[in-house]
């Protein structure tokens, strides 16, 4: 049954008190924008908090997200959760770039799937002839095809790979294989124009998702997140009812479903707060600790 967060006044753990209590799960799989981070893209002191004790009574923490792994690492290095010990690192298991790309035990990669090339040269001529920024994410690099404020942003704010230039199409295909795109607008043209441009463009090669409000993502038809989490769990040999999932966007959906327990943050979408077993706290809430102190233990 749905639990609303606002109907729960009991069953919250105290800070510092997880090391009394045995673990309810071997697993959390946790997304990172819109639900690690905050709306200023920060990771509070409370989430960390909850991460490290977690971590330390022996729950095995694994981020899922649309992200690259450099982001990932830049971001949890901030709050020391990043290394050979911590959370994640380049020896860490993980799901990337929506599931496009996996590294399982002693981060080795696993699986990686490429975009179709037509679909990126389509994609890449829009973006010259309409003038809407986009990036190319290509294993641990960003792409390009102009400067942008918006381009920036993905770097300063959500701390991708800084997006290198490409002179032409051209240039870009040829510099590397290419497994997501991500066009940059604001929240209204991505949902009028962006989105269902796309989502009829692409046809039977590609699929749209969306994470935040802004952005919206190309990625390789029959591949998601909740795929990578499987395909994932499946290497570790680790079922779905040891995990424990937290997410808040249309693309963590299949991962909350899969979980032994899906929670989805206040701030999501209501297409995922529909599917969750619980509705938490919001990002803003500090959502990750609560369900953390709540749930896992």
């Amino acid at each position: 049954m749905r639990i609303s967060y606002s109907n729960l006044l009991k069953g919250r753990k105290k800070e510092g008190s997880l090391r009394f209590y045995k673990p309810k799960f071997n697993y959390i799989f946790c997304d990172m924008d819109g639900t690690l981070l905050n709306s200023k893209s920060q990771i509070s002191s409370t989430n960390a908090k909850a991460l490290k004790e977690a971590w330390s009574r022996g729950v095995k923490v694994v981020i899922a997200t649309g992200k690259a792994r450099p982001a990932v690492i830049s971001i949890l290095k901030t709050i020391d959760l990043m290394g050979k010990d911590g959370i994640v690192s380049e020896f860490s298991p993980g799901v990337f770039l929506q599931g496009l790309l996996i590294y399982g035990r002693q981060g080795r990669e696993i699986f990686r799937r490429n975009l179709d090339p037509n679909v990126c040269s389509e994609a890449c001529l829009f973006s010259l002839e309409h003038n809407v920024p986009l990036v190319a994410f290509s294993n641990d690099r960003c792409l390009t095809l102009f400067d942008h404020p918006l381009v920036d942003s993905l770097h300063a704010i959500y701390k991708e790979p800084k997006a290198e230039v490409m002179t032409s199409v051209e240039h870009l295909l040829a510099a590397a294989d290419i497994q997501k795109l991500i066009f940059i607008d604001t929240a209204d043209r991505v949902a009028d124009v962006l989105r269902p441009y796309w989502s009829e463009a692409t046809g039977d090669h590609a699929n749209v998702v969306q994470a935040v409000p802004d952005m919206l993502e190309i990625v390789p038809l029959g591949t998601s997140k909740g795929s990578g989490v499987k395909l994932l769990l499946d290497h570790l040999g680790v079922t779905s009812k040891e995990i424990m999932a937290i997410g808040d966007g249309e693309n963590d959906m299949e991962m909350l479903e899969l979980a032994s327990l899906g929670i989805a943050l206040s701030n999501g979408s209501e297409k995922t707060k529909a599917v969750a077993d619980v509705v938490g706290a919001s990002n803003d809430e500090d959502g990750v600790a609560d369900a953390i102190y709540r749930y896992a233990f």
